[in-house]
């Protein structure tokens, strides 16, 4: 009995007649698969019936258009599917060579193809491996659904700056003290909460508790994935900026916290980009982006002992696989975690003698 999983669903493979039958069970449950490979098996046996004809497989672009477009939109945030996933799909579909392949046609060489031609447009390697990282859930999305038998590697393109630089508590004092009020305040919410930018630009006021914990709390309602919704303490540094600011506006009860005149009534990343790039240059800090500061506000939970499970949570990431990289055990930790057994769980009996005693008692015998 032949049977893998891809994503959710079992399939089968086996050799009748000298011909491959594959087809998805569509069953998340392990035994139902292999009950329906052997009922395939029983069939053919008995001549009921032949080597089913493949239903043709859709073309990159049609797979796209009619399945994973209402997928991503209807599944993520408006902002996400309209900065990441829509235009990583414009990208793909537009280099018809790949687009009107269908998805069996699809390897990897194909893959490297696309990667080489955006780049040789001019692309930086980090919008060729956003395309590139779309493309690939594309593909594993295909195979899940049944579409496709097995994916083809995706490589990524090296050399893609990330945004990982890490502040020291020295440079985001100065950064701080040159920026102007507003970016000083935006800045502070995120190295103290770790939000992401876009999150800390849509705060409402309703979202603010300030009867919670010491210092009250923010609760995140949208986010790049589910797990983006979480609720946070705040700090008091933070509660300040925010209750000053909250007093200011008449304690309002609802809307958004940094209110602009822009589409969509809240600041916009663009809002800042001036200010935060006068700010860096006064401040004479290594250049960095808004986002580092959420970066940091994660390294510096990490390094204070958080574990992994909490920092995700904290975090508002989807995997563990992601928090992972800012947990980094020290070697007292790993040896303060040993001592804590101690030695109750290494399979030691307390009534037995020494391991040397054992010994010279089987000789003396």
């Amino acid at each position: 009995m032949a049977i893998y999983k891809r994503g959710k669903v079992y399939w089968y493979k086996f050799m009748w007649d000298g011909k491959a039958v594959r087809e998805s069970t569509k069953q998340g449950n392990d035994k139902v698969a292999r009950q329906m490979e052997a009922a395939h098996r029983t069939s053919l046996a008995k001549g009921e019936v032949g080597i089913r004809e493949k239903r043709p497989v859709p073309t990159l672009a049609e797979f796209c258009r009619k399945r994973f477009e209402p997928w991503a939109e209807s599944t993520t945030s408006k902002k996400t599917w309209r900065d990441f996933y829509r235009v990583g799909l414009l990208a793909i579909m537009g280099y018809s060579p790949l687009a009107n392949l269908h998805l069996d046609e699809i390897t990897s060489e194909k893959i490297a193809d696309f990667a080489s031609y955006r780049q040789a447009n001019g692309l930086k390697v980090a919008s060729v491996n956003a395309s590139l990282r779309i493309l690939r859930r594309v593909l594993r999305l295909a195979a899940e659904w049944g579409e496709l038998g097995s994916v083809p590697k995706v490589r990524l393109l090296p050399g893609e700056n990330h945004r990982e630089r890490v502040i020291t508590p020295d440079e985001e004092a100065r950064y701080l003290a040159a920026g102007s009020k507003l970016l000083a305040e935006v800045a502070t919410v995120l190295v103290d909460t770790g939000f992401r930018p876009e999150e800390c630009n849509r705060l409402l006021w309703e979202s603010i508790t300030w009867e919670n914990g010491r210092h009250g709390t923010l609760l995140v309602t949208h986010g790049k994935t589910k797990a983006a919704r979480r609720m946070l303490p705040m700090t008091p540094r933070v509660r300040a900026i925010l209750q000053t600011r909250w007093e200011a506006a008449g304690k309002p009860s609802e809307g958004y916290v940094w209110q602009a005149p822009t589409k969509s009534g809240h600041i916009e990343p663009s809002s800042l980009k001036k200010q935060h790039s006068k700010a860096v240059k006064l401040s004479k800090v290594r250049p960095f982006v808004l986002y580092s500061l959420r970066h940091t506000f994660l390294t510096r939970l990490g390094a204070s002992g958080c574990d992994v499970w909490t920092l995700a949570r904290i975090a508002g990431h989807s995997s563990i696989a992601i928090s992972a990289r800012y947990v980094h055990p020290s070697e007292d930790a790993v040896l303060t975690a040993m001592a804590r057994l101690g030695g109750h769980n290494n399979g030691h009996n307390a009534e037995l003698p020494p391991h040397g005693a054992v010994a010279e008692l089987a000789i003396s015998n």
